[in-house]
């Protein structure tokens, strides 16, 4: 039987594909993702989220998205750059009157 199956992962691409009767949504992401670990990926089955062990049937649309996006950093900079900036040497930002603030040179 036939089945659209939608990867995103990578580049990504869509195609009809033949399946054997009675193959679970598990079963296909280990055939098509033998790298990746399913809680890394939202799988949809005809665009609602579906459980590992729906038998997929003639006509069903599956779709792999992962979840992180690859080269993204896991946790945020900003606590490193706050940490870099007070390391540094003199004041970045000096009044120039009561009112205002100016940003002066790094020497």
């Amino acid at each position: 039987m036939q089945i659209l199956f939608i990867n995103n992962d990578g580049s990504g691409f869509a195609d009809q594909i033949e399946i054997s009767a009675g193959l679970s949504v598990a079963a296909l992401f280990q055939q098509r993702l033998p790298h990746g670990r399913p809680q890394d990926y939202l799988i949809r089955v005809n665009r609602q989220p579906t459980t590992a062990n729906y038998i997929l049937q003639e006509g069903d649309r599956v779709s792999i998205t992962p979840t992180k996006i690859e080269g993204a950093a896991r946790l945020p900079l900003l606590p490193l750059v706050c940490f870099l900036l007070s390391r540094l040497k003199g004041a970045l930002w000096e009044p120039d009157n009561d009112s205002t603030v100016s940003i002066s040179t790094l020497s």
